[in-house]
């Protein structure tokens, strides 16, 4: 079986645009109808499936971002107590006095 024996996507696509046209493609009508509807289906499935990925992506870095806040909270409450700065001034001083 050689390469000219096998069609192409481009002329699969190209009899789907004629005989979504009205042209006649020399098949029966309701088998081109049903290669049309299968390869258009398949072609959607695929988009969705690169599409899902890109969401659960998005949701993710949300998700690590309302962490990333919640500890960057967490943190100030921490280093506003009276203790931490105590113990921090120290360490300055004792850095800046050496």
């Amino acid at each position: 079986m050689g390469s000219s024996d096998m069609p192409s996507q481009g002329t699969d696509e190209q009899q789907d645009r004629q005989e979504l046209q009205g042209q006649d493609t020399g098949r029966p009508a309701s088998a081109s109808g049903r290669r049309v509807i299968a390869r258009t289906a398949a072609r959607l499935r695929g988009v969705r499936g690169a599409a899902g990925d890109r969401g659960m992506a998005t949701a993710e870095y949300a998700i690590a971002t309302i962490a990333a806040v919640g500890f960057a909270g967490l943190l100030v409450v921490v280093l506003r107590s009276g203790e931490v700065q105590a113990l921090l001034l120290g360490l300055i001083r004792s850095a800046l006095s050496t």
